[in-house]
């Protein structure tokens, strides 16, 4: 293990900025535990329900302020896309290359998802499960897609957006705010904000490739500015406190968002900008790191399973009668200290499904095998120097170890073309007649 952990921290470059893959871990980490912690399954009418103790424990807002934290995966998203843009191009890789490599790895992941609980819902309907608990198995299990699509749509939208400033689609988001809210326009035009409203953050991470966002000032200026407008808009202008979905709310701040989720965004995206340089000296610690860069390479898989996870545990259960913190309404205290009793079965789970899905996402070059390669090598190590590659900036070599290839010693000749040319005049070889 030590050794491992070991090899991991000597396989990074000195060039790679460790607090940019901490910051990716942190926001899915976020994601997870606050879907976990708002999302409960309940038998109601002869079928399962989806609830959330923010309906009946409305103080409960501040948990998703903590774990909604999407904006600042967008922010690292933009930051490591354009970064790897510049990259691929100054090393004469084509634009299709590049974004059919960073697509792959996305949604293949997506594949096994979609196999599996296609086969799940055929079996439950055929088993004559009620079409209101297979509505809300399935609903809850593809939840995380609209995220995956417009990510994928930015990340295809790249080279149009490494020069475009945060401030035009903070100002659509306004505007479709203005007439949703104050014209009573309509609600689908809300819908405009899915794009719009995650471009905000997704640019700013192109801008702090572009280095506008380096110093101290900016950062200040993003989270403080961000705060002050979201309690504007939730105590002045009626916009809900929480920053996810409430089921039966008139108005969601995440589907679609609005100006304050935006605003609220921009303060997280602050947040993590001051945080960089702390973060930076714990992961020089190599434990710390080997977990984030173990994180990074299966963020996706995390991402998609988390929401099967818990619904397994509810159902592998559910025979056993209603459980505190997992069949019973969400109405609580109870509730509450029920359901963090909770997470560590719920994350022994997520566990089993990365164990079988984790290969999806990295997937496997020619000559290697998903053990770990022909070189032998810990897959962890492999495929984390591949990502370094692609996200290394352009003015950036990526460190090689000493050595041949697979980690074999050099070759004490010189290079090819670096041999003396053989002499014109030098003498034939005898030929010894027998």
């Amino acid at each position: 293990m030590r050794r491992a952990v070991l090899r991991v921290d000597a396989a990074t470059p000195a060039s790679r900025d460790r607090a940019v893959d901490a910051l990716r871990a942190l926001a899915i980490c976020g994601v997870v535990l606050g879907h976990w912690l708002v999302t409960a399954l309940v038998p109601q009418d002869g079928a399962l329900h989806s609830a959330s103790p923010l309906q009946r424990l409305p103080w409960l807002a501040p948990v998703s302020w903590v774990f909604q934290t999407l904006a600042v995966f967008f922010l690292v998203g933009g930051h490591v896309a354009t970064r790897s843009l510049a990259s691929a191009q100054a090393r004469g890789r084509s634009y299709g290359a590049w974004l059919g490599r960073r697509l792959t790895r996305l949604l293949r992941p997506l594949l096994a998802l979609l196999t599996l609980w296609t086969a799940a819902a055929a079996a439950l309907l055929l088993s004559g499960t009620p079409f209101g608990t297979l509505h809300t198995l399935v609903k809850l299990a593809l939840s995380p897609l609209w995220f995956l699509l417009v990510f994928a749509a930015l990340t295809a939208a790249t080279p149009l957006l490494v020069r475009l400033s945060p401030l035009w689609p903070l100002a659509v988001v306004l505007h479709v705010d203005l007439l949703r809210f104050g014209l009573h326009v309509g609600p689908r035009l809300g819908w405009v904000n899915v794009a719009a409203g995650w471009l905000v953050p997704y640019t700013l991470g192109a801008a702090w490739t572009r280095g506008e966002l380096e110093t101290r000032r900016a950062a200040w200026t993003l989270l403080l500015g961000g705060a002050a407008a979201t309690a504007l808009l939730v105590t002045c202008a009626g916009y809900p406190a929480s920053m996810v979905g409430v089921p039966g709310a008139a108005v969601s701040n995440l589907n679609p968002p609005t100006l304050a989720a935006v605003t609220f965004g921009l303060a997280q995206c602050g947040l993590a900008l001051l945080l960089r340089d702390r973060l930076r000296r714990a992961m020089r610690r190599p434990l710390a790191w080997a977990a984030v860069a173990l994180a990074n390479l299966s963020a996706m898989t995390v991402f998609l399973w988390h929401q099967t996870a818990l619904m397994t545990t509810t159902a592998a259960v559910f025979a056993t009668g209603r459980l505190p913190g997992l069949h019973t309404h969400p109405d609580g205290l109870r509730w509450v200290a029920a359901r963090l009793l909770w997470l560590p079965v719920f994350t022994a789970v997520l566990a089993l499904y990365w164990a079988v899905f984790r290969s999806c996402e990295r997937g496997t070059r020619p000559g290697r095998t998903a053990g770990g390669g022909a070189s032998g090598r810990s897959p962890v190590v492999r495929v984390h120097r591949v990502t370094d590659r692609d996200t290394a900036g352009a003015g950036h070599r990526v460190r090689r170890p000493p050595g041949g290839p697979q980690g074999l010693p050099p070759d004490p000749r010189p290079p090819h073309d670096a041999r003396p040319a053989p002499s014109p005049h030098r003498a034939k070889p005898r030929v010894r007649r027998v």
